[in-house]
């Protein structure tokens, strides 16, 4: 009789505390407007994240050594050049896309124009992945003759653009063998598979996205050298744009190229991060400026011939006022150690002065490459040759191409059945417990996680103080001097009689302003609420001329990890929260994949700043952004290189037993990749939650 009346206490109280916490969530649903109004209360200064993030990208980009011997400066070159290929360009990638034996095909010849002729080809960078070209054959060829290599910029054109196609006509008729070549993303290759942000993909899975790049124009090169009269001691290389940054690339790296003429492609990245030149993401490759800035590159050309083209008023990038100045600078020194500073020349375009490759430079080439190819030849023409009427429409010029053509991400598709390299979880505790303790270790070297700590900041007028909130609420904002490096701007609501209410951040990938609703459910539950925008995400989210997931491009290419340091803050935060009321709970509430994964991290690494996690919209695996075709403008921190190679939602998951962890509103998908998870958290004798 007893159990009976307990039973109906306990199921009255249950109704009473279920129909007080439905009243409290009408009250504040129906004053949403005012809530999401508190959490929208700007709280750091503008500009403030960009200002942020340039520091701490500025001192971490390597410096321009200086040399006083000839032996000095060409070792130095050559430990670059080493580390470059194998620490960046090369990095992580099996030996067989190295070593692969490249085909080629050669195709039909099509008439040129008086004095040359056009014959198509296609190439493989990489097994399967194949690239069409167009040589540029002089009629008259009589024993060893310059060779060119036309690299592409972003021109949706491709190798049919305009000024491409003038410049190696152009070539041709003064007797040199020209490749005209594709390029990713652009032309013929201009499908969604050969974006850009989707090598990343590739980097995801630890086999670096830049080596295709890099593969395709070296294996240009070998073909080009191969052919029975081409003088391997006039090798040039020049291009507009991306065309510019390739030039570069190739001929910084590669010793065959004797001549070359990147123009309006590239800047050291100190003037790139102050004036928003990041360029895509081969141009900030991770780890790229640890190791080397272009600055390095362009000295790296010494003593070799080189003619650095910039526009005036350009209209795109690297404008010549704040960029031609410091690759100069850079570059001087080396070329006088050889006695070679007149190798080393400059051009600034100011007709028309935009983002160009027009006649007047690409005169400017005919000059260098007759100067240093054809020296004291009076009868070399210096002056564009018009040839308006032998360009070629893009039908014309299109190479047949097979219908599989593997691109970045059928590519990383084929990398995905092997990853992570060690799935199984441990089946027994003691196991599970050293596993954790070495996999943590390795996570975060990974993610070069650093281990910050939180100060928060009340003083500052404007930026701290007390909010209106209305309802019974208690509203404030908070400053997180994370570190010395970073700040993170926060709102923490509470009932104002739930003084000792606990705990919980939150926090989402469209910023604290977004979560309205999400905090409304936690405050109806007695939670005390503390709603942060770490780096990169609403308030904190960086405003510049370029879009802002390039910064966390850059951030990788300094040798950090955005996902690293996002969870970083989180944990940081988290640790101050439980030190300042008294050492409670703290759980983590996390809406989205971007802020899921941090979060996620976040537990993983720093088991005693979170005492449980709640995600909603998270990523079940990271198979999921290759499986969905995600590129790295929508999810930036994600793509860290090597992560899927290492670990999975589950291997991070399992890191952050036995703390509860509850992934919200979980699909078939997830059902399927989380179920591990049940067996490895019963070993801890905890349980594992998909809640709908």
């Amino acid at each position: 009789m007893r159990h009976r009346s307990d039973t109906r206490f306990k199921l009255s109280s249950w109704l009473l505390i279920g129909l007080s916490l439905l009243l409290s969530t009408v009250a504040l649903a129906d004053d949403a407007e005012k809530l999401a109004a508190v959490l929208s209360t700007m709280v750091l200064p503008a500009g403030e994240p960009l200002r942020e993030v340039r520091a701490f990208i500025e001192p971490r980009i390597t410096e321009m050594p200086q040399f006083t011997t000839r032996a000095l400066w060409e070792g130095a070159a050559a430990q670059w050049r080493r580390d470059m290929l194998e620490q960046v360009v090369f990095r992580g990638t099996a030996a067989a896309w190295r070593n692969a034996r490249a085909g080629v095909v050669w195709l039909d010849t099509i008439d040129g124009g008086p004095g040359y002729r056009i014959r198509k080809f296609r190439y493989e960078a990489l097994p399967g992945m194949w690239i069409p070209g167009l040589l540029y054959v002089p009629d008259k060829l009589e024993g060893r003759v310059p060779l060119a290599m036309h690299v592409n910029g972003h021109a949706p054109e491709g190798k049919a653009v305009n000024y491409k196609q003038l410049r190696s006509i152009n070539l041709a008729k003064r007797g040199v063998l020209v490749l005209n070549l594709e390029w990713f993303g652009m032309g013929q290759l201009r499908t969604s598979g050969f974006s850009h942000y989707r090598m990343n993909q590739l980097d995801l899975c630890g086999a670096s996205g830049l080596a295709p790049f890099y593969l395709a124009m070296e294996r240009a090169l070998d073909l080009g050298l191969a052919l029975e009269h081409a003088d391997p001691k006039r090798v040039a290389v020049s291009g507009l744009s991306g065309g510019g940054w390739q030039t570069i690339v190739i001929s910084g790296l590669d010793p065959r190229v004797t001549l070359a003429n990147p123009v309006a492609g590239y800047g050291s990245y100190r003037t790139n991060i102050l004036f928003d030149d990041l360029g895509d993401s081969e141009q900030v490759p991770t780890d790229m400026a640890v190791v080397a800035d272009y600055t390095h590159l362009t000295a790296m050309r010494a003593p070799r011939p080189t003619l650095l083209t910039y526009n005036a008023g350009d209209d795109c990038c690297f404008k010549a006022g704040h960029t031609l100045e410091p690759l100069l600078q850079a570059a001087r020194p080396a070329f006088a150690l050889y006695g070679a500073e007149k190798h080393l020349r400059s051009h600034v375009n100011h007709v028309p002065g935009t983002h160009n490759f027009e006649q007047e430079n690409r005169e400017q080439y005919y000059a260098f490459l007759g100067d240093y190819f054809y020296p004291g030849d009076a009868s070399f023409v210096r002056a564009e040759i018009p040839s308006e009427g032998e360009l070629k429409t893009a039908e014309e010029l299109t190479v047949p191409l097979p219908s599989d053509n593997v691109d970045f991400h059928r590519m990383a598709q084929t990398l995905l059945p092997n990853l992570p390299r060690s799935p199984e979880l441990p089946t027994d505790k003691i196991a599970a417990e050293a596993w954790q303790q070495q996999q943590r270790e390795q996570l975060i070297g990974l993610l070069k996680v650093p281990n910050y700590t939180a100060k928060a900041v009340e003083d500052n007028a404007g930026t701290a103080g007390k909010l209106e909130a209305g309802d019974g609420l208690a509203a404030r904002q908070l400053t997180f001097r994370i570190g010395a490096d970073w700040t993170v701007p926060a709102v923490e609501l509470a009932r104002q009689a739930a003084t000792d209410a606990p705990l919980t951040l939150l926090v989402g990938d469209a910023g604290r302003a977004a979560l309205a609703s999400e905090v409304a459910r936690l405050l109806a539950a007695g939670q005390r609420v503390i709603a942060i925008d770490p780096m990169l995400w609403g308030e904190s989210k960086i405003k510049a001329q370029d879009p802002d997931y390039l910064f966390p491009l850059f951030l990788a290419a300094v040798g950090e990890r955005p996902l690293g340091i996002q969870a970083a803050q989180l944990a940081a935060v988290a640790r101050w929260a439980k030190q300042e009321r008294g050492h409670v709970p703290v759980h983590v509430v996390a809406v989205g994949p971007r802020s899921s994964m941090a979060a996620l991290v976040a537990a993983a690494v720093k088991p005693n700043a979170i005492s449980g996690l709640e995600l909603l919209g998270s990523l079940s695996s990271l198979k999921q952004l290759i499986d969905d075709d995600k590129t790295v403008e929508t999810l930036p921190e994600l793509f860290a290189f090597g992560l899927l190679r290492d670990f999975d939602v589950v291997q991070l998951a399992a890191l952050a037993a036995p703390r509860p962890l509850v992934f919200r509103a979980p699909d078939d998908r997830a059902r399927r990749d989380l179920a591990p998870l049940d067996a490895w958290y019963q070993l801890f004798g905890e349980k594992f939650s998909l809640s709908p």
